[in-house]
């Protein structure tokens, strides 16, 4: 296939992951002041209970969403995919965290990648208020049969915040043990900075993210998912073999980093897929995403 084929393929596939209209969900709640401190929960569109044709209960699927860890792209895109979750019969937790400021000289200046410590900041309050808030806003939701999925960035985020008991002992982040989890499913997440670095994924992104040249290497290691292993917990990958936005390069390096650090991390490659139709609720990948995900969860 040639690249024009694959630009073009690709180009076709993020106009139909975004032409879904935002769904609206059930509950909002806040787990910190700022405004992007908040959670998004979608009921099940299964009648659960006494006499309902579902489950009494349903796993609580958390997900966090891409962009690159920048402030254009927030919790809004995903929820489509957040729906399509809870048409499955999940209850769904959709996080949204503090991202990098946007363009400061007019509409064309590049948004900053992420917010160091405020976006991991975020997502570990988040993940650690979630049983609470989850109680009170669904109480159909089984916090004990929890899963992460995250996409691109959010696969990023995913992995790390299953790995918060591996982290350097003087990280504000570490746990004492791993978080009760069911699994992570990652979807084409920016899952080894070295390698993310080298292809230059997303202009750069986790560069930023971390605070640039002088300060890169110094937190790599409290930042970066192939350096937080092994985890102890389930973790599948899907990707896309024709991603041109985070390429399957860099899912191969974590899996081979798993493996080196004697863990099993799956990887579900799938043909012909670029990077959006993880989370499109109309194309065939996202089912395979949603059966990962149901394969952990129940």
């Amino acid at each position: 296939m040639s690249d024009d084929v694959v630009a073009a393929r690709a180009a076709t596939e993020e106009e139909s992951a975004f032409s879904h209209p935002p769904v609206d969900p059930d509950a909002t709640t806040a787990y910190g002041d700022h405004p992007d401190q908040v959670i998004d929960f979608y009921a099940p569109r299964v009648h659960v209970g006494p006499g309902g044709s579902g489950p009494a209960s349903a796993p609580l699927i958390v997900v966090l969403h891409g962009g690159a860890w920048r402030a254009p792209y927030d919790r809004r895109h995903i929820t489509p995919f957040a729906d399509y979750l809870a048409r499955r019969g999940f209850a769904v937790a959709n996080v949204e965290y503090r991202r990098g400021a946007a363009g400061v000289s007019g509409a064309d200046a590049p948004a900053v990648a992420g917010r160091w410590p405020d976006t991991f900041d975020d997502i570990a309050a988040a993940l650690d208020a979630l049983p609470a808030l989850a109680r009170e806003a669904l109480p159909q939701a089984d916090a004990r049969r929890t899963v992460i999925t995250g996409h691109s960035a959010g696969g990023h985020l995913a992995l790390w915040a299953a790995a918060r008991h591996v982290l350097p002992a003087d990280a504000p982040w570490r746990t004492a043990g791993p978080a009760p989890l069911r699994g992570v499913v990652a979807l084409a997440p920016i899952a080894d900075f070295a390698v993310a670095e080298k292809l230059e994924v997303c202009g750069g992104a986790s560069h930023q993210l971390l605070g640039g040249d002088d300060l890169f290497a110094e937190r790599q290691p409290y930042a970066d998912p192939a350096l937080l292993l092994p985890t102890g917990i389930a973790t599948t990958l899907v990707q896309g073999r024709t991603d041109l936005v985070v390429p399957q390069a860099v899912a191969e390096a974590y899996a081979d980093a798993a493996a080196k650090a004697g863990e099993v991390v799956g990887l579900t490659l799938l043909e012909d897929v670029g990077h959006f139709p993880l989370i499109d609720p109309l194309a065939d990948a996202c089912a395979v995403v949603g059966e990962e995900i149901a394969q952990l969860a129940w």
